[in-house]
């Protein structure tokens, strides 16, 4: 197995939360980074797995296009191989427990916390003062997304573990704030865990950060003006092999080790998605492709990716053209989603002292 998976919360039901903005265009980064992983964690481990359409209007979204890019994410969850009848698969804004708390949290949290976070610095720029309210205040929404079910593991990528620790620090002040009052009501998991877990990170294997083909510092983005940065997951055989084809690299053979690839980016990330994608190690690569021709290796590696990613590729084409089916999945998947969270956020509200 290629990621780590830290024990529960002592008392806590484990259980997987994660989610996916749709902002569409899909792209290779997208299923090695979260997709691929949510469908192996779901064999071991309950799942939720959720399209963040309210993460994803803190930056203006068309409405017909956000519309569009939720059914085409929830197609994608399905076409890679999420179960929606075994776990649960729903769009956030169904389920209102995730804005409700993520209010309270707004009032738990802490401004120096939040002026932290860097991914918030890097969003807004030197454009700050215009930026949304919501782009602020991801963070509490994102926690609140975690712990209104209690879940005690999250996968996430490297541009997501600052959230996540804050996360774990929102539910520790609850925790102590309110604890007494949490133990009044018997309201609590354990004298010493508190209402809300402490969620742990699932640490992801190789190429959980992909970069794109044509410039090996830059992470792979549907914003890149280049459609030759990125492979799309709706991709057919020959675009895939075309990409790889023109994908960067440098005049230098592959190393046999590791070590090599320090300080050529585009080696490095190549050879990382031929490890996700075959579920083996960098090692592993570098071993049976080391010293011999790039060529050959982006042959091998092409050949992988049609293999693993067209009938992904066909199979959301499918899904995506039965809207009904898709609308129907995430309505189960809200209702189901809604029964987890309402009693935690009726809770909450107990704990507070709202009357209700």
């Amino acid at each position: 197995m290629d990621y780590a998976i830290a024990p529960a919360t002592q008392g806590f039901k484990p259980l997987v939360f994660s989610g996916i903005q749709p902002s569409g265009n899909l792209h290779l980064g997208n299923y090695l980074g979260a997709i691929a992983n949510f469908v192996k964690l779901q064999d071991v481990m309950d799942c939720i797995y959720c399209i963040v359409d309210l993460h994803a209007i803190t930056v203006w979204q068309d409405p017909a296009e956000l519309t569009k890019s939720i059914r085409e994410l929830t197609a994608a969850y399905l076409a890679s191989g999420i179960d929606p009848r075994k776990h649960i698969v729903f769009n956030q804004s169904r389920v209102h427990e995730h804005a409700e708390l993520a209010w309270v949290f707004s009032c738990v949290a802490r401004m120096g916390w939040l002026n932290r976070m860097t991914q918030f610095k890097e969003k807004a720029g030197k454009d700050r003062e215009n930026v949304s309210v919501g782009l602020f205040g991801y963070p509490n929404l994102m926690a609140a997304d975690i712990l209104v079910y209690r879940a005690t593991h999250v996968p996430v990528g490297e541009d997501q573990k600052q959230h996540l620790e804050l996360a774990r620090d929102i539910a520790q002040k609850f925790n102590n704030d309110f604890g007494s009052r949490i133990s009044d009501l018997h309201l609590g998991v354990g004298e010493a865990n508190g209402f809300f877990p402490s969620c742990e990170p699932i640490i992801q294997g190789p190429a959980t950060r992909v970069m794109s083909l044509r410039d090996g510092t830059k992470k792979m983005s549907k914003s890149d003006p280049s459609d030759y940065s990125r492979i799309n997951l709706s991709d057919d055989a020959d675009t895939i092999a075309q990409k790889f084809k023109k994908a960067k690299t440098d005049p230098e053979p592959l190393p046999s080790e590791e070590k090599g690839l320090e300080g050529r980016p585009e080696a490095d990330n190549l050879v990382g998605i031929h490890a996700a994608l075959s579920g083996r190690t960098k090692a592993s690569i570098l071993t049976e492709f080391g010293g011999g021709q790039f060529r050959v290796f982006k042959e091998a590696l092409t050949d992988l990716a049609v293999d693993k990613l067209g009938p992904i590729g066909q199979r959301m084409k499918q899904f995506a053209a039965d809207q009904a089916y898709i609308d129907s999945v995430l309505r189960d998947g809200g209702d189901r989603a809604t029964a987890i969270a309402a009693p935690v956020m009726n809770d909450v509200k107990d704990i507070v002292g709202f009357l209700r």
